[in-house]
């Protein structure tokens, strides 16, 4: 197949929908597909390596940034840059293409679509952008009625589609609740091969300066709804706070106050974007992993961790896909809870035995999520657009069952509210 794939960012990976989508490119391409990718020209940081040749040549169809007057801070805030429609390039694209997937709700994939349609070429979409991550942002996102209407304004976008990718069965959920009416494939975005215990060894010995110390790590953008400010308070009220270092592994308008915040502590924490064989490092000397979020589609960050049998604790809120992940309630707590968090961690310090027992059932939940087992599905739905060769004036599409539940038997806990 020829594959374009439409995404606002794609050569500044600062966010999981970036992340995913560049190794789904890679993934595509070693299973002998073309792969192409529509987005916005990229943009470099101090250190930065130059993004042009950073995304393996897939990147033909370069566009400019797109300002959106009020709205500019939210965008910024999510590490987000959305890309300017261009038909002359669009046109240019889609006529190359023996299918689109369009992986952002925005200009961008609303414009593709239309000239998609226009064009008779099968395009398919992915729901990547949370409605929380746009009203944490403005700081109203427990406000469960502006999250209704943020889903509100995204379904009519997502309702041109025959089909939907869903990274979760959470998400797919959300969507039938709120009346999407696209035949649902519910797909981890999967797990890199590099994350896994032969290639990260959880025996690897620390650095002298955390020596004795237990390491807890969390991804993710440093952002309100990602909520490391629980984490940081938990450590606080751990009985082992001397003991712990927190890695906060991310990017984001937050990463000032959270410095601020963990100042205090007897072990500062350390805040930074890893890349991958960074990260792997980190991951490689770490004890715990903590997920904190509030609002989370899917959490990658969180399956790379479990993958390398690195145990999790993680919050269980409503509004949360990643509660999915863990075996027991020992790896669940009360969203929002610091005080919760902290006797779940102070639980996993004072049971080196448990962790060493629940690694390799959480590597096992690692594998079920391996990208070599996701990217035959994606693959499968991008085939299936294909061969019902869907162009303008298709009938809606028959709402379908979500595919299957990725959390039977696993751990729910007590839910809470938005």
């Amino acid at each position: 197949m020829r594959v374009l794939l439409v995404i606002d960012q794609f050569e500044d990976p600062t966010n999981g929908t970036t992340i995913s989508a560049r190794r789904f490119a890679v993934a595509l391409r070693g299973r002998g597909h073309e792969v192409r990718v529509a987005c916005c020209r990229g943009t470099t940081r101090p250190g930065d390596t130059d993004p042009e040749n950073r995304a393996d040549g897939v990147v033909h169809y370069r566009l400019e940034p797109l300002g959106v007057p009020g709205f500019d801070r939210v965008i910024a805030g999510q590490g987000w840059v959305l890309a300017k429609p261009d038909d002359d390039v669009l046109r240019d694209a889609l006529g190359w293409a023996d299918v689109a997937h369009v992986m952002s709700p925005f200009w961008l994939g609303s414009r593709a679509k239309r000239l998609a349609d226009a064009l008779g070429v099968p395009s398919t979409a992915a729901f990547h952008v949370q409605p929380e991550n746009v009203t944490y942002s403005l700081g109203v996102g427990r406000v469960g009625p502006l999250n209704d209407l943020v889903y509100a304004v995204f379904r009519p976008f997502y309702d041109r589609f025959g089909h939907v990718h869903c990274p979760s069965r959470f998400i797919a959920e959300e969507l039938r609740a709120h009346r999407y009416r696209a035949n649902l494939h519910v797909v981890s975005n999967g797990v890199d091969p590099a994350f896994v215990p032969h290639v990260v060894p959880r025996s690897l010995t620390k650095s002298a300066d955390l020596d004795g110390r237990f390491v807890i790590t969390m991804t993710g953008r440093l952002s309100r709804e990602k909520r490391q400010d629980v984490l940081l308070d938990a450590v606080r009220r751990s009985r082992h706070a001397d003991r712990i270092q927190v890695v906060l592994a991310g990017r984001g308008p937050l990463a000032a106050r959270y410095a601020q915040q963990g100042a205090t502590l007897p072990h500062p924490p350390r805040i930074g974007f890893l890349t991958q064989d960074e990260l792997r490092d980190v991951l490689a000397t770490s004890d715990l992993y903590v997920h904190a979020a509030d609002a989370e589609i899917e959490a990658l960050g969180c399956l790379e961790a479990v993958a390398t049998g690195l145990v999790p604790v993680i919050s269980d809120s409503r509004a949360s896909a990643t509660g999915q992940f863990a075996l027991d309630e020992r790896s669940l707590f009360r969203a929002g809870d610091a005080g919760d968090l902290a006797r779940r961690i102070d639980y996993w310090v004072e049971h080196d035995d448990e962790r060493a027992l629940m690694g390799p059932a959480y590597a096992a939940v690692g594998r079920e999520h391996a990208l070599d087992v996701c990217v035959p599905q994606i693959e499968d739905m991008l085939r299936q657009a294909i061969d019902e060769g869907r162009g303008p004036g298709r009938d809606t599409a028959t709402p379908a069952a979500v595919d299957r539940d990725e959390t039977e038997g696993r751990a729910r806990g007590p839910s809470h509210g938005r």
